[in-house]
């Protein structure tokens, strides 16, 4: 039975580990100089002792590297109704936990504040780096962190990150797969309820979504910008619905939107997928307890979010990896999608 945790010394993890304690200090520093067998042996060591380092010390040699930030641009109620957040922080946590790490979460109103918060968080050591999400076309803060300097990894496409480490998913080819399997069930008009369009990865999709329509021979499908909220997605489907050729599938940017739609389709007296078929990007618990189930753009939330976290770290330790491609979604079909009514 090992001791209690308030007695336990790095020696005796470097003892239980096999190793010296400059090892371990490298390993929960961050700092690159141990093979990643070693890593985990000595993280499994400090698991196994209940030992954690001294987060008071560690901030008095500089930097604060058992803490990572992030900031997130959305009122806080709807954050809160998002699973597409709650697994990428799942994600996060998972990989700070085996760090002795923490996340320091904060919600903001808009660019500005978050380039302020970066800048206070960097000049007081509050932060050993930061995770980015939600880019704009020509946004303000990338400039702002490449003058800063603070590690930082970005969520979103390269041509949206400038010189940033970024990792992302490809937006474009999952909404050319969307519409591909609409079209090939028979469906000719085809309508997008979308994001907000200042986000650049709603720039992407809709491109993509014009694009293959097009080389598909597809009628032009409406694309509606709007908030992320069930009410938004309400609002458009309506407004959808209301059009004298209305379309007979809609593509939703996330799950909320599209159970929302289902509620407006219900309202509407239209089946589903009978007089209307419905498919939504980030599949969760949601799209799955849904009647009848949604179809749903798939991909690993929380893999991605762990992807993004060790990709910090890899920064912080001064490894700068290279930008990369984490996944593409998939398409999951279920009962919300079929052929368009005759």
């Amino acid at each position: 039975m090992s001791a209690p945790s308030d007695r336990v010394t790095i020696r005796d993890v470097a003892r239980h580990a096999g190793v010296s304690t400059g090892a371990v200090s490298i390993v929960f520093n961050d700092k690159p100089g141990v093979s990643p067998a070693t890593r985990e042996r000595i993280l499994e060591a400090a698991r196994e002792l209940g030992w954690t380092p001294n987060s008071r010390a560690r901030s008095l040699s500089g930097t604060r590297v058992d803490t990572v930030g992030l900031a997130i641009c959305r009122p806080a109620r709807l954050l809160g109704l998002e699973p597409f957040y709650m697994e990428f922080i799942s994600g996060i946590e998972s990989v700070l936990t085996d760090r002795s790490c923490s996340l320091l979460l904060r919600l903001v109103r808009d660019l500005d504040e978050e380039i302020g918060l970066y800048k206070q968080w960097w000049q007081g050591r509050q932060v050993g780096g930061s995770i980015v999400v939600d880019f704009h076309e020509n946004d303000p803060r990338v400039p702002a962190l490449e003058n800063l300097g603070m590690p930082t990894v970005a969520v979103g496409h390269p041509s949206l990150t400038g010189a940033l480490t970024s990792v992302w998913t490809d937006d474009a080819t999952a909404v050319a797969e969307a519409v591909r399997y609409l079209a090939a069930l028979g469906h000719r008009r085809i309508a997008r309820v979308g994001g907000p369009a200042g986000l650049g990865h709603s720039a992407i999709r809709t491109t993509a979504f014009d694009s293959v329509a097009r080389e598909l021979g597809l009628e032009k499908g409406p694309q509606v910008a709007t908030g992320f909220a069930g009410e938004d997605g309400a609002r458009a489907t309506r407004s959808l619905l209301l059009t004298p050729d209305r379309p007979t599938a809609i593509v939703y940017d996330n799950d909320i939107m599209a159970v929302a739609g289902a509620a407006v389709a219900q309202e509407f007296g239209l089946t589903v997928p009978g007089d209307l078929s419905l498919l939504a990007w980030d599949d969760s618990q949601l799209c799955r307890l849904t009647h009848p189930p949604l179809s749903a753009m798939s991909h690993d939330v929380h893999g991605f979010g762990a992807e993004v976290t060790r990709t910090l770290f890899a920064v912080i330790s001064g490894q700068s990896p290279p930008s990369h491609q984490a996944s593409t979604p998939s398409l999951t079909p279920r009962g919300s999608t079929g052929p368009p009514p005759r």
